[in-house]
């Protein structure tokens, strides 16, 4: 499946809303977003700065991303949670977002809740796998 410069851009914009939730950064989600935004194509100094000014910048438009196809909205919804579990527990603001993206999306309720309980019960830790390299790893 490829995946469009917009997604791309839609990917790591909702990813970088969704750390912002809670209003703070920690070391790991800094880490997490720097490795993802590599992954998608975009520079290390790029991520550096839009993390920077993430938590400053409150004309940042919060709109939930909408993606091509459903299948990348799912792979988003594991991704947001391996982020958001990364500081050892989900927040609600991080739920509330994931949920948005999810409707947006028109992901059921139903997946959605059954792959949050997964996580829920069996996340140990970021991995560094992202869910969307699955897609990346076949465009050549």
């Amino acid at each position: 499946m490829e995946l469009s410069l917009i997604d791309r851009s839609n990917y790591l914009k909702g990813i970088l809303i969704l750390i912002g939730k809670d209003k703070k950064l920690s070391e790991e989600e800094k880490l997490m977003f720097k490795s993802l935004g590599r992954t998608l194509g975009f520079g290390e100094e790029f991520c550096e700065e839009v993390m920077e000014d993430l938590l400053e910048n409150e004309y940042l438009i919060e709109e939930p991303p909408r993606f091509e196809k459903k299948e990348i909205a799912e792979l988003f919804f594991k991704d947001g949670l391996k982020l958001a579990l990364s500081d050892g527990d989900i927040h609600l603001y991080e739920l509330n977002w994931l949920n948005l993206v999810a409707e947006k999306n028109e992901l059921s309720k139903e997946w959605c809740l059954n792959t949050y309980n997964s996580f829920k019960e069996n996340y140990s830790g970021f991995d560094g796998n992202f869910e969307i390299e699955k897609i990346l790893s076949h465009q050549t």
